[in-house]
């Protein structure tokens, strides 16, 4: 690979990142709209619904790790690229203003992150299943 080919390669990962936490808002926001949006209590769909997000949190996790490290590795390169040849002042030039601008990604951080937005999603799924469930207080009446 070729200098530029690294550099759209570390791009085409970062978007591929962006497009895996795009995924999981959206089925968070889904499961959020889901879970207040039903009327009657029904704890057969809340555990369905529970083993399925988890399932579908476990492999987008998965996703973003297995690709922010593909990311980490292009930077690598990138950053251990020779510079020499024919080209070598273009490639010093690109790299002395690009490559500052390229943060290492934190891979611990994007996990726990993950994990603490799956817990609180499946958390506000049985609070609303559960909010279901209370009886319905009557409505206060003016007293005399």
């Amino acid at each position: 690979m070729n200098y530029s080919e690294l550099i759209q390669a570390y791009f085409e990962r970062s978007v591929a990142l962006q497009w895996y936490w795009t995924i999981y808002v959206i089925v968070i926001g889904g499961v959020g709209g889901f879970s207040t949006l039903r009327q009657r209590p029904e704890i057969v769909t809340a555990i369905l619904v529970t083993i399925l997000f988890a399932g579908f949190a476990y492999k987008n996790l998965g996703a973003i790790v297995a690709t922010a490290e593909e990311r980490q590795a292009i930077l690598l390169a990138i950053k251990d690229y020779p510079v020499s040849g024919s080209n070598a002042a273009d490639i010093k030039r690109v790299r002395d203003k690009l490559e500052p601008k390229m943060p290492e990604y934190d891979v611990g951080g994007a996990q726990y992150f993950h994990v603490a937005c799956a817990l609180l999603t499946i958390a506000f799924m049985w609070a609303k299943e559960w909010q279901r469930r209370k009886p319905e207080m009557p409505p206060l009446t003016g007293a005399k």
